[in-house]
């Protein structure tokens, strides 16, 4: 199995993890803020002690790939370039909303026919979304989703368990009251959920473009004028 280093900066908290055969051998986790600029490369390095001092070789960088923070994403992104350059190894990208996916499957009680909406905050009564199956296979494509009584409406009247997830959820409570709705309380995107997703697409080859890579935005930047202190 690989020894992938995994680096994730996408929401408020920033972590770090080092994994291989299947198992966390280390991670690093703050969520006090959007403060990754400060905390990333002191996670990087802890995670490239331990490898160092069990004379392990890191295979593989993967770095969750959005959507989520502009800044977050970027800081990110440019950290694990930079990282899988200097190491010389590849670059793996992985779903922001799929890994807070595969954490509510492998750490809750849930349905198999079940269908599964991450949901990352955004302005206002906007949140980055789709909806997923036990297979991961997208029922709804990721998008930027502006909430009302009609969100999701296609996908609940199926009729099989829903569940709700992620920072933006919360929102989604105001306005949807369907039965088979479900709400998972405290789930946030972390590196040590990022172990399956990177191996899977380790084994598969399937890596970054060191040169060419982008953040999953889902949506253009819109920069906000700051407020007058006048």
């Amino acid at each position: 199995m690989a020894t992938i280093l995994n680096i994730e900066t996408s929401t408020c908290p920033c972590s770090t993890a080092l994994t291989s055969d299947g198992m966390v051998l280390l991670q690093c986790h703050e969520n006090q803020g959007r403060n990754h600029a400060t905390l990333l490369s002191g996670f990087i390095k802890d995670c490239l002690d331990h490898a160092r001092k069990h004379e392990m070789k890191i295979d593989a960088v993967a770095v969750s790939q959005g959507p989520g923070s502009y800044t977050g994403l970027r800081i990110g992104l440019s950290e694990a370039k930079g990282l899988a350059y200097a190491l010389q190894v590849p670059l793996i990208g992985v779903s922001t909303l799929q890994l807070m996916t595969v954490s509510v499957m492998f750490n809750h009680e849930v349905d198999p026919d079940g269908l599964f909406a991450p949901m990352i905050d955004a302005r206002r009564m906007e949140v980055y979304t789709a909806v997923y199956d036990m297979a991961l296979q997208p029922v709804m494509e990721p998008q930027p989703l502006i909430l009302d009584a009609d969100s999701y409406r296609a996908e609940l009247e199926t009729g099989r368990p829903f569940y709700f997830f992620g920072d933006g959820s919360g929102k989604a409570r105001e306005v949807i009251t369907a039965e088979n709705a479900h709400w998972i309380e405290g789930v946030e995107p972390l590196a040590a959920d990022m172990l399956a997703l990177a191996e899977r697409a380790y084994h598969q080859r399937d890596f970054l473009d060191l040169a060419y890579s982008t953040p999953i935005y889902l949506k253009d930047f819109q920069a906000t004028k700051p407020k007058s202190l006048l």
